[in-house]
């Protein structure tokens, strides 16, 4: 990779986290210490970084120069030995807004039975097609909240980040999505109602979720993906 493809990599991850709202020129500009006036330069492509400056901006968002460099899209799964398919367990955060999976943002990578992901139907809008398809979540006792016995505390779910459609994948059985509220990621059975989508605990009495479609949002644009596997611990 080039100097100049670093800095084209590195603008295209800078305007990405501006454009979903968890950076901004004037917080990066705290960060590290450089003018806004000169980063905004930079994100126009009118100039581009000292390497002193490019190491200031690296360091304040998290990020190394092999998290940057090309990669295959799914890369995870041709790491198959025999029967089983590498999966990468990732924060929550990760797995709701991140499109591939950088290695400085995978905790571990979990071995699961290929025949989990093997021959499953994409259903969700081309443009989702393009992101790294199967990741994994630790769920906190928080998380698994009016979901046990489905989930408990310590539980990982596996999720199909192709699959953001509300069709059952079986007849007369719900699917359970992880779903994003707010910045957080939930496992609820979810449902498409009117103009917004509700999310529903196992248990009755536990508190249900209403989510609003954002201006340009689509109602499929709440979920993460459909569970695929949850694993309880013992």
């Amino acid at each position: 990779m080039s100097f100049r493809h670093l800095h084209d990599r590195v603008r295209a991850e800078l305007l990405r986290r501006i454009d979903r709202g968890t950076l901004s020129v004037s917080l990066l500009a705290r960060q590290t210490g450089l003018a806004q006036s000169h980063l905004s330069n930079f994100l126009h492509a009118n100039r581009n970084l000292s390497i002193e400056a490019l190491d200031k901006v690296l360091g304040a968002i998290r990020v190394e120069i092999e998290d940057l460099a090309p990669q295959k899209r799914g890369a995870f799964l041709d790491r198959q030995t025999g029967a089983s398919v590498a999966i990468p367990l990732v924060p929550h955060a990760v797995a709701i807004f991140e499109p591939y999976m950088r290695p400085s943002v995978v905790e571990t990578v979990l071995s699961y039975p290929a025949s989990d992901v093997a021959e499953l139907e994409p259903r969700c809008p081309n443009a989702r097609r393009q992101w790294e398809r199967f990741v994994a979540v630790r769920l906190d006792a928080d998380d698994a909240s009016g979901m046990e016995p489905v989930v408990m505390p310590g539980a990982v779910a596996l999720l199909d980040r192709h699959y953001t459609s509300f069709k059952p994948l079986r007849d007369g059985r719900p699917n359970l999505y992880a779903a994003r509220l707010g910045s957080r990621l939930l496992i609820r059975y979810a449902q498409h109602q009117a103009d917004r989508v509700l999310l529903r605990p196992y248990h009755a009495a536990a508190e249900a979720h209403a989510i609003e479609a954002g201006p340009g949002e689509s109602a499929g644009d709440a979920l993460v993906g459909r569970v695929v596997r949850i694993t309880n611990e013992p």
